[in-house]
């Protein structure tokens, strides 16, 4: 792929107009144009080197919008596109985008809001939620000091103005009562949230859905809650499980911690109605399925599937297995993508429980903190390249039986701020997935840092960016 994009080798000539010539070389451009969109990128590079000609067609940046809309998601280069100050009729580098994206090694890192700021700020916590929606951060719940939860809703405006200092806002109306350990999924401009763990320990089930509401009388944008009606069938009551969303209408949990301590390993499916007034709770069984755990996650990739990765066992022992959720023959199916740990560089530190898993450009993971088997706070970030994860409907062997490449997971590299290791924070990312928003979590003690026993609550929020040249733009 380097080869291609730095555009050394010199392609084979071609006789377009010789009688032996291969069928395609008379294909028209518009036709070849759509049979390249549809090959891999290790084939197009291949299909590039053949005659003039096709080099030519395969460095057209029209080409390489579609391959980044193809394998990142419209949704996200719609969002990259108007997160860049340009003018609209020009075209941006795809091509070079599409290299500096899949040969990322590293980010910077910015603090929000300034610390000797007098903005109101929400408490310090751990096990909340954190989300992106209607251009807003929505930040609910979360555990503090001595074991009680919150049931405060925080909401900050963004828009396109990312560099300015946050301005938090509270919600006090309308709100779900105090918890921790529950969910809260985007789905197109609602939140979803789900279950969690009150300061008395009682496991909840209950469904909520929060919508973002700007009051053109006040100048003000607001957040309401509502319960959503479930009818009599609902999951168990659990905290600290996995959810997100897996299109327009529905959301997928997994895990937890159920009643009386005992974790779960069953997968629900929650379709929503049109106006998001009601819901349908429908459990997937299926077989296999991930093992019971808590404190893992799970993330949708448009066009691959769900992902799910680590968190803590039944043996209390922490996880790095990575599981796909994909629809095959019109059903759900888990399957495990199996690694060898020892394949990969500093492999050693992926099991994790309590971190964060955040689709970011490029349709890829990046996973950031969480904790080891002796409650070691951890402070890397690792990508997780789910591109390369082919489709279940691709394959003619089992996924599981030819075993995920360990180049699939890449460490990457922080500059500027350097934030405390931490567990249990909660991260998300703007529509473009280049800038990423971390709030709270457990962090070491400042007496004690070396004791695993001693932590403290953290109410800090920091900026995750990624850096992208774009020729007349550094974004």
């Amino acid at each position: 792929m380097a080869t291609f994009f730095m555009a050394k080798s010199t392609p084979r000539s071609s006789n377009i107009g010789s009688s032996s010539a291969s069928p395609i070389v008379k294909l028209a451009d518009d036709h070849l144009f759509t049979i390249m969109l549809l090959l891999p990128v290790d084939s197009l590079i291949s299909f590039a080197m053949t005659c003039k000609r096709f080099r030519s067609l395969t460095t057209s940046d029209t080409l390489w919008e579609s391959i980044c809309r193809r394998e990142w998601g419209s949704t996200s280069v719609d969002a990259f596109k108007s997160s860049i100050n340009t003018n609209n009729n020009q075209q941006l580098p795809w091509m070079r985008l599409y290299k500096q994206v899949s040969q990322l090694d590293s980010f910077s890192c910015h603090k929000l809001p300034d610390p000797d700021s007098d903005l109101m700020l929400p408490t310090p916590r751990a096990s909340h939620s954190l989300n992106f929606v209607s251009d807003c951060l929505v930040l609910f719940g979360g555990g503090r000091e001595g074991g009680r939860d919150l049931d405060d809703t925080w909401m900050a405006y963004i828009g396109k103005d990312f560099q300015r200092m946050l301005k938090w806002q509270k919600v006090t109306s309308g709100i779900p009562s105090g918890r921790f350990g529950h969910t809260c999924a985007v789905i197109g401009e609602n939140l979803v949230l789900f279950g969690g763990i009150n300061d008395r320990g009682m496991r909840q089930n209950d469904t909520w859905v929060g919508q973002v509401v700007l009051s053109e009388n006040l100048g003000i944008t607001t957040l309401s809650w509502r319960l959503l009606d479930v009818s009599s069938v609902a999951p168990p009551p659990r905290g600290a499980h996995a959810a997100c969303c897996v299109d327009k209408r529905t959301m997928v949990i997994h895990g937890g911690i159920g009643l009386y301590g005992l974790r779960l390993g069953d997968t629900w499916i929650l379709e929503l109605s049109e106006n998001f007034c009601s819901g349908t709770w429908i459990e997937l069984v299926a077989h296999p399925s991930p093992p019971p755990r808590s404190g893992h996650t799970l993330t949708c990739i448009e066009g691959t599937g769900t992902v799910l990765f680590g968190g803590r066992g039944l043996g209390y022992d922490v996880l790095h297995d990575v599981w796909l959720l994909q629809a095959s023959e019109d059903q759900l199916k888990w399957v495990q993508m199996l690694y060898n740990l020892q394949d990969i560089p500093e492999g050693g530190s992926l099991p994790r429980v309590g971190h964060s898993a955040t689709l970011i450009l490029g349709g890829r993971l990046l996973i950031y903190g969480g904790e080891d088997s002796q409650r070691h706070r951890k402070g890397d970030f690792w990508v997780l390249d789910v591109s390369k994860i082919p489709s279940i409907k691709e394959q003619s062997t089992p996924l599981n039986s030819r075993g995920l490449q360990a180049n699939m997971w890449r460490r990457l590299k922080a500059k500027g701020y350097k934030p405390n290791c931490r567990s249990f924070h909660r991260a998300c990312a703007d529509h473009s997935g280049r800038r990423l928003y971390v709030f709270g979590g457990m962090v070491d003690s400042l007496l004690h840092p070396a004791e695993a026993s001693e932590l403290r609550f953290d109410g800090e929020l920091f900026l995750v960016k990624f850096e992208l040249e774009t020729g007349a733009v550094r974004c």
